[in-house]
């Protein structure tokens, strides 16, 4: 009588929220064709992310802009792109 019940379809499914890591890890591999390109691309695709990623503590247009802009030139001083 005083017991409250829950009836919601994933409430305490504690089976299934445990393979939430693995599911995330199968979708992201989702297109590659082994988990050694997958890593290969990750590693690139990380570095290339910070560099132009604004910091969270960045948050005005001005700050994003400034950040993006000086991104872009070392994005082309390193690759050798002409301006």
């Amino acid at each position: 009588p005083a017991v409250e019940h829950w009836s919601h379809k994933g409430l305490n499914n504690r089976a299934e929220n445990s393979h939430l890591p693995l599911r995330k890890r199968e979708r992201t591999m989702q297109g590659f064709r082994s988990a050694g390109s997958l890593q290969r691309f990750m590693s690139i695709f990380s570095a290339l992310r910070t560099l132009f990623v604004t910091p969270h503590h960045k948050r005005s247009a001005l700050a994003t802009h400034i950040h993006r802009t000086r991104a872009i030139a070392h994005w082309k001083a390193v690759t050798g792109a002409i301006a």
